[in-house]
């Protein structure tokens, strides 16, 4: 008889838990993130095709117009990082604000001033590398894997 009270107790804490994770759940609509992350994402995209166009009527040529294009989208996401505008961003766009040099200076910046309490070797010295470090290190792999790959296929004769 203990053993049913106690099943039934059970029961009852197990269906008022499940009621509490399915209230505290975000439900997200699929779309929705989907139009902001697409529009966010395009007006990134918009901007850095706006300074290039720009540079390259200032009398740029088009590798000079798109290292200021760099240049300058690295220093508005990382001026809106310190401002904490573009974790605002970020969470309103999800993938749309990780455009890859706006959201890659971000995480390199956000990474930094988290740790900047820390001093200025261990914490923002060493902790900026916390996101830069592994593409840096794959980035250089691979480009160095590729390159022997393209050395022994002009060796072979492959390609010319």
């Amino acid at each position: 008889m203990v053993e049913q009270f106690q099943d039934i107790a059970k029961k009852k804490k197990e269906k008022e838990y499940q009621k509490y994770v399915k209230k505290m759940t975000p439900t997200h609509n699929l779309a929705l993130n989907m139009l902001k992350a697409f529009l966010v994402g395009g007006l990134i995209c918009t901007l850095g095709q706006v300074i290039l166009h720009t540079a390259e009527v200032m009398g740029a040529d088009e590798k000079t117009a798109g290292s200021w294009c760099s240049l300058i989208l690295i220093f508005i996401s990382v001026v809106l990082t310190g401002l904490n505008i573009y974790p605002r961003i970020g969470k309103f766009a999800g993938a749309g604000a990780l455009v890859p040099i706006t959201g890659f200076a971000n995480s390199v910046a956000a990474s930094a001033i988290e740790f900047k309490k820390e001093g200025q070797v261990f914490g923002i010295g060493c902790k900026i590398f916390t996101i830069a470090g592994p593409v840096i290190l794959y980035g250089i792999l691979s480009s160095w894997a590729l390159g022997v790959i393209y050395y022994i296929l002009l060796q072979l004769g492959v390609t010319g």
